[in-house]
């Protein structure tokens, strides 16, 4: 993963391109129930190396106040490349979280997009090789698995964060389980 970890965008006029094409997707299913392919994702940037790698992300949509309104993605890449990768998580996220009922087309003005791009999973023995302000973490047994994202409020001890990602998984404790961890690349509209 690069250096830098997160890159909030202040500029309105230039939101990185991961956003910009999560963005359009959100309001191109809401709007007119329609998927954005490989075509438009060139059109937001002509840099064909930021599309063609193979990589699993996260697209999250949030409201006012950081309130979480949509959070769907892949832990390994789904699809063939980074462009069908977003496309798709945003989609997701927009209209088949379970938490939320679908966006509607009036909300579209006040949600905020960020792109999560992983690095692969590494397995972890021990719990030091842990922080949660800059890795993520995977929790699995069996079919059961929980992931979070690194650098969540409210998550500020490796107890808590695997803690929360074993009760997503529906586990009652850690006994047992594979833990692995994961870096990510944050894009994130102005809010």
């Amino acid at each position: 993963m690069s250096e830098e970890r997160e890159q909030t965008e202040t500029a309105p006029r230039n939101p990185h391109p991961y956003v910009l094409f999560a963005r359009q997707q959100v309001e191109t299913i809401v709007t007119e129930r329609r998927t954005l392919g490989w075509q438009d994702a060139l059109a937001v940037s002509g840099q064909r190396a930021l599309w063609e790698t193979s990589r699993a992300c996260f697209v999250t949509l949030k409201k006012a106040h950081d309130e979480l309104r949509g959070c769907i993605g892949t832990i390994l890449p789904a699809y063939g490349n980074l462009a069908e990768e977003i496309a798709a998580n945003a989609i997701a996220a927009s209209l088949h979280d379970p938490r939320f009922p679908r966006v509607q087309n009036e909300e579209l003005p006040d949600i905020i997009v960020s792109v999560d791009v992983l690095s692969t999973p590494e397995e972890v023995r021990d719990t030091n090789q842990l922080d949660p302000k800059r890795w993520g973490v995977i929790v699995e047994q069996g079919i059961a698995r929980g992931v979070l994202l690194p650098d969540l409020e409210g998550i500020d001890t490796v107890e808590h964060q695997l803690a929360v990602a074993a009760h997503k998984a529906g586990l009652q404790s850690l006994s047992g389980v594979t833990i692995k961890r994961f870096e990510v690349n944050r894009y994130r509209e102005r809010s």
